[in-house]
């Protein structure tokens, strides 16, 4: 099964492993992988951190939807997206047009584990872990759940995750022909 014409776009919250999860899957697939953070990174020339610091949450999410859809319209690629990217109606459109999605779902415990190895998360920055993480899965698993595949990372090393992904785009890709 070919996938080589596609644009992968992995959604999910902090801690779900689109980054290491992108990263084997482009491997597997020998396709591009892209990080939007690192690209939003690039574009402000400024780390996310900053961003929310000095320019806001609000300011973030305008570059990160003008860095989204230049990504959605290019080539082919492994697309690791941010958090809050699938989130924003007019890339939830873009991703639904031009890419197939993956939701990398993980449990409240899986994240606080996982979000705790890293304090680059502006959104968990001087509150609770948990009960933040609580509410970005409140909020957001519904919309994630409009992605084209689901995948469950818990307990999953990022390559054995690339290959289910790999399982489920073939599968995708039959019923979608």
């Amino acid at each position: 099964m070919e996938f080589s014409e596609d644009i992968i776009v992995l959604i999910g919250l902090m801690g779900s492993g689109k980054s290491r999860v992108g990263f084997e899957l482009s491997k597997l697939l020998k396709l591009p992988f892209v990080d939007s953070d690192k690209e939003i990174e690039k574009a402000a020339q400024m780390p996310i951190p900053d961003i929310f610091e000095t320019l806001g949450e609000q300011e973030f999410r305008k570059g990160e939807k003008k860095v989204m859809l230049r990504l959605l319209s290019g080539e082919p690629k492994v697309l690791a997206s941010g958090g809050g990217a699938f989130i924003q109606p007019e890339i939830r459109a873009a991703v639904k047009e031009h890419a197939v999605s993956i939701w990398l779902k993980a449990s409240l415990e899986t994240l606080v584990e996982r979000t705790a190895r890293n304090n680059n998360r502006p959104l968990l920055q001087g509150v609770d872990r948990s009960e933040k993480l609580q509410q970005l899965i409140d909020a957001r698993y519904p919309i994630y759940a409009e992605a084209d595949i689901t995948v469950v990372t818990d307990n999953q090393s990022p390559r054995h995750m690339a290959r289910i992904i790999i399982e489920h785009l073939q599968k995708w890709k039959e019923e979608h022909a």
